[in-house]
């Protein structure tokens, strides 16, 4: 069980958002560096990066300071997701360190594509399907697709993907608590590991999602509640261990 630090980057910045609204901005740091540097300090095993501008330009727009948290710790892994749509976009990120490259938009609209990088980067693949209200979101989470979320969900395992992201959107930036029983849901219902996201509160709200890890649960991503303090990170890590 993993609990992964998000650093979502905006205009160069490290910052949190509400419900993914653009518009709904709190700056947490001026340099997503010296973020980084925190959570890997008190022990993150992993993190979770979000190129928000690339999300929205449908391009990597930050790439430069991903580059950067890559070079400054080659041995741990990196998930990226935001703007990431052809498979240049895909080949950067790993050659600059990058473990993990998450698809959104382009997962969801283009599946084959999904097939595709499978083959071309196997155990690199992430597919994020972000939910509202039960309906898969795109572009940046602007527009809601017709799509169902268990069904693409086990077509992108059976293309290869390495895990499944699943954020629900309503909860994101939200602290309301995370979606355990959707992602229990949706972790019962394919092989390959589920992470969550969105709305992640407090070591009760943590020690809920730890309670599903056997469903196939692998880890949370934790944001706006370690950057406000409602959960702290190092006693978070803690609880975590007894589920690894």
């Amino acid at each position: 069980m993993l609990l992964i630090p998000a650093i979502d980057i905006k205009d160069g910045k490290c910052v949190r958002l509400r419900q993914g609204n653009m518009a709904d901005v709190t700056v947490f740091a001026d340099d997503p560096v010296t973020a980084a540097r925190r959570w890997v300090e008190i022990g993150a095993q992993r993190l979770h990066i979000v190129d928000l501008d690339g999300a929205v330009a449908g391009k990597p727009v930050n790439a430069e300071v991903v580059h950067r948290i890559a070079e400054m710790y080659p041995e741990l892994p990196i998930q990226i997701g935001g703007g990431i749509r052809d498979e240049d976009g895909v080949q950067a990120y790993l050659e600059a360190g990058v473990q993990y490259v998450i698809l959104g938009t382009k997962a969801v609209n283009e599946p084959h594509f999904v097939s595709d990088l499978c083959v071309e980067f196997p155990r690199h693949i992430i597919v994020g399907l972000d939910a509202r209200e039960g309906k898969l979101a795109v572009d940046g989470w602007s527009k809601l697709s017709k799509h169902n979320l268990i069904d693409l969900a086990q077509q992108f395992e059976n293309d290869g993907v390495e895990a499944i992201l699943y954020t629900d959107i309503s909860r994101d930036g939200m602290l309301s608590g995370v979606n355990v029983e959707a992602t229990k849901e949706l972790a019962e219902s394919i092989r390959i590991p589920v992470i969550a996201a969105g709305g992640l509160t407090d070591l009760k709200d943590l020690q809920a999602v730890c309670e599903v890890a056997e469903s196939g649960v692998q880890g949370v991503v934790a944001g706006r509640a370690i950057y406000q303090g409602t959960l702290d990170f190092a006693e978070g890590l803690e609880l975590v261990k007894k589920y690894s």
